[in-house]
């Protein structure tokens, strides 16, 4: 068995990993923290694990219990405060599953720039945590920064045409949707009920913190700066999102071209489901599971190729893809502790 915890249980993400653990084979929950619920049970603060998880909430400040105890350590952290346990966790054995920000980019000066916080932990030994794309690195990494929740949707959407050189990458548009459920648990004017309900709109124009981590791992693909728009978009629901990407196409580059290089990067892709051309992926359809399903449009006509993405934004944009992850990390199936088909309706 693993032993793993948690720290910052008690947001959205810490929540989901301990309902997606709960049925991992391999897997012991030795510690959950959290800084506000300091005492009491779980089940207290998320009555849906009631007689499955009642263990108390501890602190985080009491790490060396947390790295004695622990192989793993899932962070649920805001930016900012994953970069502090990693520090104070550098010289043990513990291996690090960021869900935050703070190990996701190569270069911490990008990271500043966007997040408008100082990064203090500039030499730690991580990797990007997009399982699809970074298996090899993840395999034996110390720190794995989770893939965020807009750019897993987004990258897996463009990677397969970005890799090929199938597409102009500076004419890339991403135009993502999410639910909720993506801005966290704390309260905030943008997600209570009277603003929300009946209600579409857009945020963070031009200024989102996700556009930077999808210009990273796309430049990783295609080994030149990528700059795009990305515009995200809050819909009145608690899960998912569908991203939807738009580029030009280059002019030697036929539709049949571009179906083969989906097959080809992602045929033998469990959590990856390619719908085909023409097709439309639906949130509900991939509803508290792992899978990203994905589909294309090519407009010949404007000569432009657009790409649909959804995935279940708690699950293969946050928990289930670190879980994915560990599995990686600790040479498990991929699949272990997340086979299971989505919710529906």
């Amino acid at each position: 068995m693993i032993r793993v915890s948690i720290i910052g249980a008690t947001g959205y993400a810490g929540a989901e990993l301990l309902r997606l653990l709960y049925n991992h084979p391999q897997v012991q929950v030795v510690h959950i923290t959290s800084e506000s619920y300091t005492g009491k049970k779980i089940s207290e603060v998320y009555p849906h694990l009631r007689g499955l998880y009642d263990q108390e909430l501890i602190s985080m400040k009491d790490m060396d219990t947390i790295a004695n105890d622990s192989d793993f350590v899932f962070i649920g952290l805001p930016h900012g405060h994953a970069m502090e346990v990693g520090k104070a966790l550098a010289n043990t054995n513990v291996r690090i599953i960021d869900l935050g920000a703070d190990y996701r980019f190569d270069d911490t000066d990008i990271y500043e720039a966007w997040y408008k916080v100082a990064h203090t932990h500039k030499d730690a030994p991580r990797v990007y945590g997009l399982a699809e794309l970074y298996r090899e690195n993840i395999k034996n990494a110390k720190i794995i920064g989770n893939a965020g929740c807009y750019t897993t949707a987004s990258i897996l959407a463009l990677a397969p045409l970005v890799k090929n050189e199938f597409i102009e990458p500076n004419t890339i548009i991403v135009d993502a949707k999410s639910g909720t459920s993506g801005s966290g648990r704390s309260a905030k004017q943008m997600t209570h009920y009277p603003e929300l309900y009946d209600n579409f709109k857009a945020y963070g124009v031009a200024t989102h913190r996700h556009t930077p981590e999808i210009e990273q791992a796309l430049g990783h693909l295609c080994h030149r700066k990528v700059t795009l728009n990305f515009t995200p978009h809050l819909v009145p629901m608690s899960r998912g999102i569908l991203s939807t990407c738009y580029a030009n196409i280059k002019q030697w580059v036929t539709p049949e071209m571009i179906d083969k290089a989906y097959t080809d990067m992602y045929g033998d892709e469990y959590f990856i489901r390619l719908l085909g051309r023409g097709a439309y992926p639906s949130t509900k359809e991939v509803r508290g599971s792992n899978f990203c399903d994905i589909g294309w449009h090519i407009d010949l006509r404007t000569g432009r190729i657009i790409v649909l993405s959804a995935i279940d934004n708690l699950v293969k944009g946050a928990a289930g893809q670190a879980i994915q992850n560990f599995n990686i990390a600790c040479g498990f199936d991929e699949k272990t502790g997340l086979d299971f088909t989505p919710i529906y309706p």
